[in-house]
């Protein structure tokens, strides 16, 4: 197993994600007869880092992990949770959690204390080694930042207890939101992002590595295979792959991306089977990085999956946008949107006052003359309309 630094500690390159932990048929219900058999098998060949979350498997996740986690020494292992401020409203000074869409039934705790011992307790621990603001958004920020709710003030003081050891947040926000928050707190040691090969230009994750990295902040991974679709994408990406290199997997090629890329720490995995378990171990057992040539192939790969319109970020076209829209944004949006309506897509486009939406571009076509790519930038804005509509 590869390790890379981490301060004082050494971590495996490869990471346990427990959000797609087996389950009994059709239910959100763990297995854990299979799960006990991933964990030890991970654990026995090297792996020591373990994530979760509030909000996996129904609010299973940190039970189930934590229960297989104690049969090993604690210094041995090292654990991830998250505070889950993404699902938090204020309601009458209080916190509620509604998560309903995940099986969890309406929570509500009085201050964020409350939420941290109840995961310390499902987890069965007295510290967390390492402990995340939950997907830091343009949706989330507010309430990260809201001094009267002090999130950010209670896990310092915990971390200075010696109950988390080492503080970062998880993003799904864009790039400039990263940016910001960063340059508002200067208490965070990494940050954890989705980034895979695809991901790279699709939903910016270059810029995102780009940013954590210009703070000095190592990179944590989600997604290495974007939830299984990299290892299974389509048979004339497999057929390119296979030319280049006869004997690796897909899974193979997304991992030696991430392999390529100096200041990612961890990729965290959420591995459902033995088999994608012995694969990923069997991979970052060592290091081997793409070649330039290999990263040719994968770029045309990447270009066959998915049409992405081709802009730059000059912003030559807000200049004079009537009603000073961020384009840029709005086409990289609409490029991410175009492969899939996720919920973080929507959920950034909901954070948008209604002046700043797709659907307050006028078509006026004062942009288009002024993009050096030669966008048709109205065109492209009344696709996203009809695409949200």
């Amino acid at each position: 197993m590869i390790y890379k630094e981490f301060e004082d500690l050494k971590l495996s390159t490869l990471g346990y994600g427990a959000m797609r932990l087996p389950v009994n048929g059709s239910t959100r219900k763990i297995n854990e007869e299979n799960t006990s058999d991933l964990i030890d098998h991970a654990y026995k060949n090297g792996v020591n880092f373990f994530d979760t979350s509030f909000f996996y498997h129904s609010g299973e996740s940190e039970k189930v992990l934590g229960k297989m986690l104690a049969r090993y020494p604690r210094d041995t292992w090292y654990l991830s949770d998250k505070f889950p401020g993404n699902f938090i409203e204020i309601v009458n000074g209080k916190l509620v959690l509604d998560i309903g869409w995940a099986g969890i039934p309406k929570m509500t705790f009085k201050k964020p204390a409350d939420i941290f011992e109840y995961q310390l307790k499902n987890c069965g621990v007295d510290y967390f080694d390492f402990y995340m603001l939950h997907n830091v958004s343009e949706g989330t920020y507010d309430i990260y930042t809201d001094e009267k709710v002090g999130i950010v003030k209670y896990l310092l003081e915990q971390k200075k207890n010696g109950r988390i050891r080492h503080l970062g947040f998880s993003s799904h926000g864009r790039y400039e939101t990263i940016d910001r928050f960063l340059d508002n707190y200067d208490c965070f040691e990494f940050v954890l992002i989705q980034l895979n090969y695809l991901d790279w230009t699709l939903q910016e994750a270059g810029k995102k590595y780009d940013v954590i990295t210009k703070h000095g902040l190592p990179v944590f991974v989600m997604e290495p295979v974007r939830g299984g679709m990299l290892a299974a994408p389509g048979k004339d990406a497999e057929t390119s792959l296979k030319a280049a290199r006869p004997n690796d997997t897909p899974a193979n090629w997304a991992f030696r991306f991430l392999q390529s890329l100096p200041n990612v720490a961890v990729v965290f995995s959420g591995m459902t089977t033995m088999e994608q378990l012995k694969e990923n171990i069997e991979i970052f057992n060592k290091y081997d990085p793409l070649t330039e040539p290999e990263k040719e192939v994968l770029q045309q790969v990447v270009n066959n999956m998915a049409e992405f319109v081709p802009c730059t970020s000059c912003r030559y076209c807000c200049d004079l946008c009537p009603k000073q829209l961020d384009i840029p944004m709005l086409l990289a949006t609409f490029n991410e949107a175009s492969h899939g309506m996720s919920w973080y897509v929507a959920d950034m486009l909901e954070s948008l006052a209604d002046d700043k939406k797709p659907q307050a571009c006028t078509g006026c076509g004062v942009c288009t003359p002024l993009c050096p790519q030669n966008i048709d930038i109205a065109d492209v804005m009344k696709k996203f309309c009809s695409m949200l509509a």
